[in-house]
């Protein structure tokens, strides 16, 4: 009898272990996030425009007193779309919800000036914090050891892609970063740029993508060009570093090779236990994709997310010129909260925030 007892604790007990391991498993697998039909229609009010800049891209984070912080591109509209490349700026915006309304704050980094790696430019900000420092990723370019005038970054951003200097400041840009305690800074600039392009990416990296995970790891993914192609197709690589502020290691496995993308954006979700990354594709939808590790990703089984047109309240359709930069705001559980994108309609650059409703 005892015999039989011992046995049936045995076997009771495999059979718990066998069916954790497999709910634990199922968890490790899980992917079916798709948030499209839980976008909220808009408004004029979800858009955030300045009648002097053009606005670009969106990073928000929250602090401990419940308000939000926006961290964005912004670059004077008097010297063109283009200019971009030239004089871009990171602003900073606050707001008591993530959908905005924003109320411009500040502008916490410009153009380093010669002598700098970010001496042209500042853009593209993606805003974090880790361990009790925030960590504010950007990215930057500079002419080399050539010098330049302020007549001739406007003339440069006023021609665009067909000027001289612009495949030199274009090739030239890189990621770099600024630490703080405070989200209202000071700021403290890397003197050197954090991550070099190789492997699966070459001639830039550019537009850093961040996250945290649940193994303490952090994975970074970065835009450069694909190696050995005649045509102009942009990869997507993942870099590993025990430390947010580096040193990062490129992965020689890309993320998204697959396809022509920009603008990847990360994040960690704990109830589904894997990464996400939101990307635009420029042959017109914004798409999903995933991984389990942060170093392995694949196309998400919701891929297609969405098109690149949004709801309005009053039952129109908005489409853009450009629709970009796709970010979204979680919950500290990872859930998606808010979409963030850049629209470029006209003589006009914004960002536009679309509520997410919950599951």
């Amino acid at each position: 009898m005892k015999l039989f007892m011992k046995k049936s604790i045995v076997g009771f007990n495999l059979i718990l272990l066998l069916f954790f391991s497999s709910l634990m498993f199922a968890q490790n697998s899980t992917d079916d996030l798709s948030f499209s039909d839980r976008l909220a229609p808009i408004t004029e009010q979800n858009f955030f425009k300045s009648s002097d800049y053009y606005n670009w891209g969106v990073s928000i984070i929250k602090d401990g007193d419940g308000l939000y912080h926006n961290f964005y591109a912004r670059w004077p509209k008097k010297f063109g779309f283009y200019s971009w490349l030239t004089h871009s700026e990171v602003a900073h915006a606050t707001s008591p919800n993530p959908w905005g309304p924003w109320t411009y704050k500040e502008t916490v980094l410009k153009s380093n000036g010669p002598g700098h790696w970010d001496a042209v430019t500042v853009h593209n900000p993606k805003i974090k914090y880790f361990e009790g420092t925030y960590y504010l990723y950007y990215i930057s370019t500079n002419f080399g050891d050539k010098s330049y005038t302020e007549d001739e970054l406007i003339e440069t951003a006023k021609t665009g892609y067909r000027h001289p200097n612009w495949s030199v400041l274009r090739n030239n840009q890189r990621t770099g970063l600024a630490v703080g305690k405070s989200i209202d800074g000071p700021w403290k600039r890397s003197s050197s740029v954090l991550i070099e392009p190789s492997g699966p990416i070459t001639t830039l990296t550019v537009n850093p993508a961040i996250a945290q995970g649940s193994d303490g790891l952090y994975y970074m993914v970065v835009k450069g060009d694909k190696p050995n192609e005649k045509r102009f197709v942009r990869n997507q690589a993942v870099a590993v570093s025990e430390n947010p502020a580096g040193p990062f290691e490129i992965q020689d496995k890309p993320v998204i090779d697959y396809l022509d993308t920009e603008d990847v954006s990360i994040w960690f979700d704990k109830l589904r236990n894997r990464f996400y990354g939101i990307f635009h594709a420029p042959e017109g939808f914004i798409g999903l994709i995933t991984s389990e590790d942060g170093k392995n990703w694949n196309k998400a089984k919701n891929y297609r997310l969405m098109p690149k047109e949004l709801k309005m309240k009053d039952g129109s359709i908005f489409k853009a010129d450009r629709l970009e930069r796709p970010f979204v705001y979680t919950d500290n559980n990872g859930q998606p909260v808010v979409l963030c994108l850049a629209a470029k309609k006209g003589d006009d650059a914004y960002s536009v925030f679309i509520p997410i409703d919950k599951e």
